[in-house]
C-alpha cells in the first residue's frame, strides 16, 4: 500500500505529504495518529507535535526553521509559521568513513567518447565559437544562422514552416487559425558532418564597460570552454578595442593548458577590410576545421573518464525524496568507479555546511569551503539579502519553505562520498572523487561554472520544469515526480516518480541513471535539451546571484 506520508530522518519532527491529504485526515505513521487540521498539500509538511514561539524544527535531521508561534500538531508548515534557521558551522577533526556502493557490476564497461591528446575523453565533439565582448554577438548570430539549416542543426525548422503557412493562409485571405503546427523534435539525420554534435556559440553581454574583473573572470570562463574535453575546435571573434584582449584569452588558455593545441582561429573586426569579409572568412575557415574535426570518432574509454556535473532547478516538495537522492546514488557509483562528481550551487549549502565540512578530506579543502561559503554570504547581507532568501516563489508553493530546506534536499544529489576538493569558479576539476564547485544557485550561472571545471555530462533534477541546457555538456533532466514527466515530457528525459509511488527505490533509479549517462556519452541517446539546441550561458560577474 502507498504510503500517504514520509519521515526522511529519524531526529525530525515533520512529515512530508506524498499526496494531496484533506482536512481532517487521520493518518497512522510509526504507531501514532496524526489528524490534519487544515488541507495539506503533497509536497508540503505537517508538525508531528505541538510547536511553540522559537521551537526548532528539523528535516533531513538537520536544522532547517524556527516556529514562530504556537502551531498545533497536524498543521501545516508554511511562510509565516516557519523562518528559515541553520545551524552555525566550523572545522572540526571528523575521522570520517565512507563505503563505496557495490560497483563490480560495472567492471570492464566503457562509454565511446572523443579521446583529447591530454588525457580527457569528451561525450561529445563540438565546434566552439567565442566573442570577446558582446559587440561581436550580432556578428555570431549572422554566422549562426548561415552555419545551423545548411549544416543540419537546426531545431527550429518547424516554427519556420508554420510562420511560412500563416503568412500564405493570411496573404490567401484564409483564417489563420485553423492552419495546423506539424511538431518535430527528431535529431537531425542529415548533417554534413557527421562526427561534430553541434556548432555552439557562447554570445554573452560582457569583455567592456565593466570592471576589469568581471572581464578577467570572463576571459577564465572563456579559456575553460575552448579547453573542454567537448570542444574539437574553436574559432574566436574580437572587436579589437575591448577590456578582454585576444593576448588575455590566449594567455589564459594556456595557463589553463600549457599543452593546448585544438585549431583555434582569431578574427579581429577593427583589422579587417570589412563586416562582410570578416563574417565570410570566418564562414570559410571554421568550415575547413569541421572538415578535419570530423575526422575524429568515438572510442572506448573506461567509465573513471566521466565528470558529472549534479544540478537542481524548480525545484518541488518531493527534490530530496526523490530525484535527488536517485542522482546522489549515481554519484557515489560514479565515486566509487574512479570518475569526478561536481556539486555546485553554495547558495543551496546553506544550513548542510557543517556537513561538508566534516566530509572534507583533510583540513585545507574544510576551510576553503569555509571561506567561500562565508565571503559570498556577507556579500549578500551587504547588499540587503542573505541565502535564507534563495528560495523562488515556486520552490515555496511546493513545500520548500526555507533555504535551509531546499539545500538539505539539493546537497542528497552528491550522494555520500568524501570531498576531495573545493573548486573557485572556473578552476578546473582535477582530482577523482566529489569536488564542491563555487558557483550561484541560478540555474544558468550554476551549469555554465560546472562546464567551466569539466563536467562533461550534467544530471539536472527538477520538480517544476525547466528547460535549461548547456552549449558544451549535454544536460540530462530528471524529473522529481510522474505528473511532471508526462506533463513536460517534451524536455525531461528520466522520471524518478516510482520512487515517490514505492514501485522503485533509490539504489535501483540510481543504477538507472548510471546506465542512462552511458549511453549518452556514447552518442546513443540525445537528451531533450541537446535535441532543443538549448544552449544556455551565463558568465558570473560574482556579484550577489542567489
Amino acid at each position: 500500500m502507498k504510503h500517504l506520508v514520509i519521515k526522511i530522518n529519524k531526529a525530525d519532527n515533520v512529515l512530508v505529504a506524498l499526496q494531496d491529504l484533506p482536512k481532517g485526515t487521520e493518518l497512522v505513521f510509526e504507531g501514532e495518529t496524526y489528524t490534519t487540521i487544515e488541507a495539506i498539500p503533497a509536497k508540503h509538511k505537517l508538525f508531528m507535535q505541538d510547536m511553540h514561539a522559537g521551537d526548532e524544527i528539523f528535516m533531513y535531521g538537520v536544522l532547517v526553521g524556527k516556529v514562530q508561534f504556537d502551531v498545533p500538531k497536524g498543521s501545516r508548515m508554511n511562510v509565516e509559521n516557519t523562518k528559515h534557521a541553520a545551524e552555525p558551522f566550523a572545522y572540526r577533526d571528523v575521522d570520517y568513513t565512507w563505503e563505496a556502493p557495490d560497483v563490480s557490476k560495472y567492471a570492464g564497461r566503457t562509454f565511446n567518447g572523443y579521446h583529447r591528446k591530454n588525457g580527457d575523453v569528451g561525450t561529445a565533439n563540438y565546434w566552439l565559437f567565442i566573442p570577446t565582448v558582446f559587440c561581436e554577438n550580432r556578428n555570431l548570430s549572422i554566422i549562426k544562422e548561415s552555419l545551423y539549416s545548411e549544416l543540419g542543426y537546426a531545431v527550429d525548422d518547424k516554427y519556420k514552416s508554420y510562420t511560412h503557412k500563416l503568412v500564405q493562409a493570411f496573404e490567401n485571405g484564409q483564417d489563420v487559425t485553423n492552419i495546423t503546427f506539424e511538431p518535430s523534435r527528431e535529431p537531425k539525420a542529415n548533417r554534413t558532418f557527421k562526427n561534430i554534435d553541434g556548432i555552439k556559440f557562447l554570445n554573452h553581454n560582457g569583455g567592456c564597460g565593466g570592471t576589469r574583473q568581471d572581464s578577467d573572470m570572463l576571459s577564465k570562463l572563456l579559456a575553460a570552454y575552448a579547453d573542454h574535453p567537448n570542444v574539437a575546435g574553436v574559432t574566436v571573434l574580437s572587436l579589437g578595442c575591448q577590456h578582454l584582449q585576444l593576448s588575455d584569452f590566449t594567455r589564459d588558455v594556456f595557463a589553463r593548458n600549457p599543452d593546448f593545441d585544438k585549431p583555434v582561429f582569431i578574427f579581429e573586426q577593427q583589422k579587417a577590410q570589412s563586416e562582410e569579409q570578416l563574417i565570410q572568412q570566418a564562414i570559410r575557415d571554421t568550415f575547413v576545421g569541421l572538415i578535419v574535426a570530423n575526422k575524429q570518432e568515438r572510442e572506448p574509454a573506461t567509465l573513471d573518464k566521466l565528470t558529472v556535473g549534479v544540478k537542481c532547478g524548480g525545484s518541488d516538495g518531493f527534490s530530496g525524496i526523490s530525484a535527488n537522492p536517485a542522482v546522489g546514488h549515481t554519484a557515489d557509483l560514479l565515486v566509487g568507479l574512479g570518475a569526478k562528481v561536481l556539486l555546485a550551487e553554495f547558495p543551496e549549502l546553506c544550513g548542510v555546511e557543517q556537513e561538508m565540512i566534516d566530509r572534507s578530506v583533510d583540513k585545507p579543502t574544510a576551510e576553503k569551503f569555509i571561506r567561500l561559503m562565508t565571503e559570498y554570504d556577507e556579500l549578500a547581507h551587504k547588499v540587503g539579502s542573505g541565502f535564507y532568501m534563495n528560495p523562488s516563489p515556486g520552490n515555496i508553493k511546493d513545500g520548500l519553505i526555507t533555504d535551509a530546506i531546499k539545500s538539505a534536499g539539493a546537497a542528497r544529489k552528491a550522494g555520500s562520498a568524501p570531498v576531495v576538493d573545493v573548486l573557485d569558479y572556473t578552476e578546473p576539476a582535477t582530482k577523482p572523487g566529489l569536488s564542491l564547485v563555487c558557483t550561484p544557485g541560478n540555474d544558468v550561472e550554476a551549469t555554465t561554472g560546472k562546464a567551466a571545471s569539466g563536467a562533461t555530462l550534467i544530471l539536472f533534477t527538477t520538480g517544476l520544469g525547466t528547460p535549461t541546457g548547456n552549449p558544451v555538456c549535454p544536460t540530462i533532466k530528471v524529473a522529481t515526480n510522474s505528473i511532471l514527466a508526462n506533463r513536460m515530457s517534451d524536455i525531461i528525459d528520466i522520471d524518478t516518480g516510482p520512487i515517490i509511488s514505492g514501485e522503485k527505490t533509490i539504489t535501483q533509479m540510481g543504477e538507472d541513471i548510471l546506465e542512462y549517462c552511458i549511453k549518452v556519452a556514447s552518442g546513443l541517446e540525445i537528451p531533450k535539451a541537446v535535441q532543443l539546441n538549448q544552449d544556455d550561458f551565463i558568465p558570473w560577474k560574482r556579484g550577489v546571484s542567489l
